[in-house]
């Protein structure tokens, strides 16, 4: 059996891996956590707590600088770097678990292949030109061993990118196999936890990151750009939760809190719902706005709308349940109109998700425990036919 470090740097990308290591635990190896970044820090509800509520201890912590200027998120990637790397040195992982595309994740990675560790790389091959992270996640894939696909296209731009096919695996994506597995707070239950009604009205779950590659953008004036879009359905609920910690989002903060402050009653704003809640929330929500991954990946399995705002997203395979939108208040207001139609809704009840298998985490466990067995060799760049 096989210690396997899973790095976990986000509310997010624990929620996707957390059934992964369930699993592998199941099968008898070692499960180690190493969680960094918002995970620890209290401004956005040091999440930490929720991986230890998880059944899962935190094996190395490893804080890092917060501030929201580029330079903060340099100095930030450096630490990381080094913290992860006292981290393999102490606890000897056979092969290092790592989700997607943040900055942090890459300087996790980085460090593992310095240290000759193997690593795993869920979420490979996807393209968000409005972010930094499209170079990143490629990047990952580079040092990376095994790569576990959301969608063929996706597995076929991992060997684009010259890994070898036979180390390349069309998972899907393991998001949407959470949200058909996910045991789901009852409705009371719910509605106590985030201080709101769950029936009566149409909710709207809100989350909205700053677009780290729309240059000369100003996050805090496109949020309140959609918070003025969001005003223009009064008796639409909202659930907002916090942006992630990349440059330019605590400025976004404030606004939120003010914004719910005055709508106390029809507007929630929580740091993080952490996955249970979301995955539950999602069961009552008439719509998904904003521009996180998730609302492209994982919520067209729920069967309701994504409003996905500006270019964070843009090149991601999307169903047709996902409207894509500008980022003025007439542009939000528009899309989400149309996302609450009778016929937008009908179609996203309908909708069927490209990121979806039935078999996904099986594939996964299975697809991890033949690599752990295989002898290590070389990586070889793979060529195309020209």
């Amino acid at each position: 059996m096989s210690r396997l470090c899973f790095v976990t740097t986000t509310r997010a990308d624990w929620g996707l891996l957390k059934p992964l290591a369930v699993e592998m635990r199941r099968r008898g190896h070692t499960v180690l956590v190493a969680a960094s970044n918002m995970h620890l820090s209290e401004r956005f509800g040091h999440t930490a707590s929720e991986i230890e509520a998880d059944g899962f201890a935190i094996d190395a912590a490893v804080p890092l600088t917060e501030g929201d200027s580029p330079a903060d998120r340099a100095v930030a990637m450096g630490e990381c770097a080094l913290g992860m790397a006292r981290a393999y040195g102490a606890l000897h992982p056979d092969a290092v678990i790592a989700l997607g595309d943040r900055y942090e994740m890459l300087a996790a990675v980085a460090a593992a292949a310095v240290a000759d560790i193997p690593v795993v790389h869920i979420a490979g091959g996807e393209i968000s030109e409005g972010a930094q992270d499209d170079a990143f996640r490629h990047a990952i894939t580079k040092l990376s061993s095994l790569h576990l696909t959301a969608t063929e296209p996706y597995r076929r731009r991992v060997v684009q990118l010259g890994e070898d096919p036979g180390t390349v695996v069309n998972t899907g994506a393991i998001g949407v196999a959470n949200i058909m597995t996910a045991d789901l707070m009852p409705a009371a239950e719910l509605a106590e936890s985030i201080g709101m009604p769950v029936d009566g009205g149409d909710i709207a779950v809100v989350t909205y990151h700053p677009a780290t590659l729309d240059h000369g953008a100003d996050h805090a004036g496109r949020t309140a750009a959609l918070l003025e879009a969001l005003d223009r359905f009064p008796d639409l609920r909202l659930v907002i939760t916090y942006p992630n910690n990349d440059a330019g989002g605590a400025s976004a903060i404030p606004l939120l809190e003010a914004y719910a402050a005055a709508r106390h009653g029809r507007v929630r704003c929580i740091p993080s719902l952490g996955a249970r809640r979301y995955l539950s929330l999602l069961r009552h929500a008439a719509v998904v706005v904003g521009n996180s991954s998730s609302g492209i990946v994982e919520v067209p399995s729920a069967g309701i709308p994504t409003v996905d705002i500006g270019i964070r997203q843009r090149g991601r395979i999307a169903a047709d349940s996902v409207i894509h939108c500008g980022t003025s208040a007439d542009d939000i207001a528009r899309a989400i109109a149309e996302a609450l139609s009778p016929d937008f809704r009908a179609r996203a009840a309908a909708t069927v998700n490209p990121y979806s298998r039935p078999d996904t985490l099986e594939l996964m466990a299975d697809s991890v425990e033949a690599f752990l067995v295989r002898p290590r060799t070389p990586k070889k760049f793979h060529d195309l036919p020209c």
